[in-house]
Protein backbone atom coordinates (compact mmCIF):
# COMPACT_ATOMS: atom_id res chain seq x y z
CA UNK A 1 0.00 0.00 0.00
CA UNK A 2 1.33 3.45 -0.78
CA UNK A 3 0.98 6.19 1.79
CA UNK A 4 0.19 9.78 0.92
CA UNK A 5 1.61 12.82 2.62
CA UNK A 6 -1.51 14.30 4.17
CA UNK A 7 -2.28 16.97 6.68
CA UNK A 8 -3.81 16.88 10.10
CA UNK A 9 -7.23 15.27 10.04
CA UNK A 10 -10.42 17.02 11.08
CA UNK A 11 -11.81 13.66 12.23
CA UNK A 12 -14.57 15.12 14.35
CA UNK A 13 -15.89 16.91 11.31
CA UNK A 14 -16.45 13.82 9.15
CA UNK A 15 -19.36 13.16 6.83
CA UNK A 16 -21.40 10.35 5.35
CA UNK A 17 -19.17 7.82 3.53
CA UNK A 18 -19.23 7.93 -0.24
CA UNK A 19 -18.00 5.54 -2.89
CA UNK A 20 -15.30 7.89 -4.20
CA UNK A 21 -13.16 10.69 -2.82
CA UNK A 22 -14.74 14.15 -3.00
CA UNK A 23 -13.05 17.55 -3.32
CA UNK A 24 -13.86 21.21 -2.77
CA UNK A 25 -12.21 24.38 -4.06
CA UNK A 26 -11.07 27.63 -2.39
CA UNK A 27 -7.79 26.51 -0.86
CA UNK A 28 -4.42 28.05 -0.04
CA UNK A 29 -1.90 28.23 -2.86
CA UNK A 30 0.59 25.44 -3.44
CA UNK A 31 3.11 24.61 -1.96
CA UNK A 32 1.87 25.99 1.37
CA UNK A 33 -1.70 24.74 1.10
CA UNK A 34 -3.64 24.46 4.34
CA UNK A 35 -5.26 21.24 3.11
CA UNK A 36 -4.12 18.21 1.14
CA UNK A 37 -4.82 18.65 -2.58
CA UNK A 38 -5.72 16.40 -5.47
CA UNK A 39 -4.18 16.65 -8.92
CA UNK A 40 -6.53 19.51 -9.85
CA UNK A 41 -5.46 21.62 -6.86
CA UNK A 42 -8.70 21.09 -4.93
CA UNK A 43 -9.06 20.03 -1.31
CA UNK A 44 -8.92 16.25 -1.29
CA UNK A 45 -11.34 14.22 0.76
CA UNK A 46 -11.17 10.60 1.78
CA UNK A 47 -13.84 8.11 0.80
CA UNK A 48 -15.46 9.03 4.11
CA UNK A 49 -15.74 12.72 3.15
CA UNK A 50 -12.98 13.86 5.52
CA UNK A 51 -10.70 16.84 4.79
CA UNK A 52 -6.98 16.56 5.49
CA UNK A 53 -5.05 19.47 7.02
CA UNK A 54 -1.35 20.11 6.41
CA UNK A 55 1.15 21.62 8.84
CA UNK A 56 0.45 25.04 7.29
CA UNK A 57 -3.20 25.05 8.48
CA UNK A 58 -4.38 27.87 10.77
CA UNK A 59 -7.91 28.69 11.98
CA UNK A 60 -8.11 31.47 9.38
CA UNK A 61 -7.84 28.81 6.65
CA UNK A 62 -11.01 26.99 7.80
CA UNK A 63 -13.25 25.92 4.92
CA UNK A 64 -17.01 25.48 4.91
CA UNK A 65 -17.69 21.77 5.02
CA UNK A 66 -14.27 21.04 6.53
CA UNK A 67 -14.07 23.17 9.66
CA UNK A 68 -17.14 25.38 9.62
CA UNK A 69 -20.84 24.99 8.89
CA UNK A 70 -21.49 21.92 6.80
CA UNK A 71 -22.32 22.67 3.18
CA UNK A 72 -22.63 20.71 -0.08
CA UNK A 73 -21.26 18.30 -1.20
CA UNK A 74 -21.47 16.99 2.37
CA UNK A 75 -24.96 15.93 3.42
CA UNK A 76 -26.48 14.05 6.36
CA UNK A 77 -23.43 14.42 8.59
CA UNK A 78 -22.78 11.57 10.99
CA UNK A 79 -20.14 13.36 13.05
CA UNK A 80 -20.98 15.02 16.41
CA UNK A 81 -22.31 18.58 16.34
CA UNK A 82 -19.66 21.12 15.36
CA UNK A 83 -18.25 23.46 18.00
CA UNK A 84 -18.19 27.20 17.45
CA UNK A 85 -14.38 27.35 17.46
CA UNK A 86 -12.84 24.81 15.05
CA UNK A 87 -9.36 25.53 16.43
CA UNK A 88 -10.47 24.05 19.76
CA UNK A 89 -10.84 20.62 18.17
CA UNK A 90 -7.61 18.70 18.69
CA UNK A 91 -6.56 15.09 18.85
CA UNK A 92 -5.62 13.92 22.31
CA UNK A 93 -1.90 13.44 22.92
CA UNK A 94 -2.30 11.46 26.11
CA UNK A 95 -1.38 7.82 26.30
CA UNK A 96 -4.59 6.82 28.07
CA UNK A 97 -7.40 4.92 26.37
CA UNK A 98 -11.03 4.30 27.20
CA UNK A 99 -11.72 0.58 26.95
CA UNK A 100 -15.43 1.23 26.33
CA UNK A 101 -14.85 3.24 23.14
CA UNK A 102 -13.64 2.44 19.64
CA UNK A 103 -12.68 6.09 19.06
CA UNK A 104 -9.34 6.53 20.80
CA UNK A 105 -5.79 7.86 20.61
CA UNK A 106 -2.54 6.16 21.54
CA UNK A 107 0.61 8.25 21.81
CA UNK A 108 4.03 6.65 21.83
CA UNK A 109 5.36 8.54 24.82
CA UNK A 110 8.13 8.27 27.38
CA UNK A 111 10.34 5.25 26.70
CA UNK A 112 8.58 4.65 23.37
CA UNK A 113 9.73 7.75 21.54
CA UNK A 114 12.36 7.94 18.82
CA UNK A 115 16.02 8.75 19.21
CA UNK A 116 17.08 12.03 17.63
CA UNK A 117 17.01 11.67 13.84
CA UNK A 118 15.81 8.06 14.00
CA UNK A 119 12.63 6.62 12.52
CA UNK A 120 12.61 2.96 13.58
CA UNK A 121 10.32 1.60 16.30
CA UNK A 122 11.89 0.32 19.50
CA UNK A 123 10.57 -2.76 21.28
CA UNK A 124 8.67 -0.69 23.86
CA UNK A 125 6.81 1.11 21.07
CA UNK A 126 5.99 -2.14 19.28
CA UNK A 127 4.62 -3.64 22.48
CA UNK A 128 2.51 -0.55 23.17
CA UNK A 129 1.02 -0.65 19.66
CA UNK A 130 0.38 -4.38 19.92
CA UNK A 131 -1.39 -4.18 23.28
CA UNK A 132 -3.32 -0.93 22.91
CA UNK A 133 -4.15 -0.90 19.20
CA UNK A 134 -3.75 -4.25 17.45
CA UNK A 135 -5.36 -6.34 20.19
CA UNK A 136 -8.13 -3.80 20.69
CA UNK A 137 -9.37 -3.50 17.10
CA UNK A 138 -11.09 -6.92 16.91
CA UNK A 139 -13.32 -5.86 19.81
CA UNK A 140 -14.81 -3.09 17.65
CA UNK A 141 -17.72 -3.56 15.26
CA UNK A 142 -16.13 -1.46 12.51
CA UNK A 143 -13.10 0.77 12.01
CA UNK A 144 -13.59 3.69 9.61
CA UNK A 145 -10.01 4.94 9.65
CA UNK A 146 -6.72 4.88 11.48
CA UNK A 147 -4.72 8.11 11.29
CA UNK A 148 -1.03 7.87 12.20
CA UNK A 149 0.64 11.26 12.81
CA UNK A 150 4.41 11.48 13.08
CA UNK A 151 6.17 14.35 14.85
CA UNK A 152 9.75 15.62 15.06
CA UNK A 153 11.61 17.92 17.44
CA UNK A 154 12.75 21.39 16.36
CA UNK A 155 16.37 20.42 15.70
CA UNK A 156 17.39 20.43 12.04
CA UNK A 157 15.86 21.97 8.93
CA UNK A 158 12.14 22.09 8.29
CA UNK A 159 12.49 19.77 5.30
CA UNK A 160 14.44 17.24 7.35
CA UNK A 161 11.92 17.36 10.19
CA UNK A 162 8.99 16.95 7.81
CA UNK A 163 10.62 13.92 6.20
CA UNK A 164 11.59 12.40 9.56
CA UNK A 165 8.09 12.84 10.97
CA UNK A 166 6.56 11.20 7.90
CA UNK A 167 8.96 8.25 8.07
CA UNK A 168 8.03 7.72 11.73
CA UNK A 169 4.36 7.61 10.81
CA UNK A 170 5.19 5.18 7.99
CA UNK A 171 7.08 2.92 10.43
CA UNK A 172 4.02 2.68 12.67
CA UNK A 173 1.68 2.10 9.71
CA UNK A 174 3.98 -0.65 8.42
CA UNK A 175 3.96 -2.33 11.85
CA UNK A 176 0.16 -2.25 11.93
CA UNK A 177 0.03 -3.77 8.45
CA UNK A 178 2.48 -6.48 9.51
CA UNK A 179 -0.04 -7.42 12.21
CA UNK A 180 -2.74 -7.86 9.54
CA UNK A 181 -4.67 -4.73 10.43
CA UNK A 182 -7.12 -4.43 7.55
CA UNK A 183 -8.60 -1.01 8.41
CA UNK A 184 -7.65 1.90 6.11
CA UNK A 185 -4.54 3.68 7.43
CA UNK A 186 -3.71 7.30 6.65
CA UNK A 187 -0.34 8.81 7.56
CA UNK A 188 0.45 12.40 8.50
CA UNK A 189 3.85 14.06 8.70
CA UNK A 190 3.45 16.99 11.10
CA UNK A 191 7.15 17.86 11.21
CA UNK A 192 8.01 20.00 14.23
CA UNK A 193 4.81 22.06 13.99
CA UNK A 194 3.23 20.74 17.21
CA UNK A 195 5.86 20.66 20.00
CA UNK A 196 4.91 19.54 23.49
CA UNK A 197 8.28 19.76 25.28
CA UNK A 198 9.25 22.90 27.19
CA UNK A 199 13.01 23.25 26.76
CA UNK A 200 15.27 26.28 27.23
CA UNK A 201 17.26 27.69 24.34
CA UNK A 202 20.60 27.61 26.17
CA UNK A 203 20.73 23.95 27.18
CA UNK A 204 23.85 21.96 26.24
CA UNK A 205 23.33 19.90 23.08
CA UNK A 206 22.92 16.52 24.82
CA UNK A 207 20.53 17.85 27.46
CA UNK A 208 18.50 19.63 24.77
CA UNK A 209 18.17 16.42 22.74
CA UNK A 210 16.98 14.55 25.85
CA UNK A 211 14.59 17.34 26.80
CA UNK A 212 13.01 17.32 23.33
CA UNK A 213 12.32 13.57 23.46
CA UNK A 214 8.51 14.03 23.91
CA UNK A 215 8.39 15.90 20.59
CA UNK A 216 9.74 12.86 18.74
CA UNK A 217 6.47 10.96 18.91
CA UNK A 218 3.71 9.30 16.92
CA UNK A 219 -0.01 9.63 17.67
CA UNK A 220 -2.31 6.83 16.49
CA UNK A 221 -5.94 7.91 16.19
CA UNK A 222 -8.57 5.24 15.64
CA UNK A 223 -12.10 6.11 14.49
CA UNK A 224 -14.52 3.23 14.78
CA UNK A 225 -17.75 1.88 16.18
CA UNK A 226 -18.52 -0.51 18.99
CA UNK A 227 -20.15 -3.85 18.33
Amino acid sequence: MSYKFIGLLGLLLGATPSAHAQSTNNIAATPTAAYGQDNQGSVARSQYGLCWRTGYWTPSDSLSGCDGELAPPISSPIAPALVSNPAAITLSTSGSTDVASCNFDVTLGEGQTFRSGKTSLNKAAQQRIQEQVVERLPKCGAIDAIVVTGHADRLGSRKHNDETALKRAEAVAAFLKSKNVAAPIQIVGAGSSAPVAQCGQNLPARKLIDCLSPDRRVVIHVQGYEK
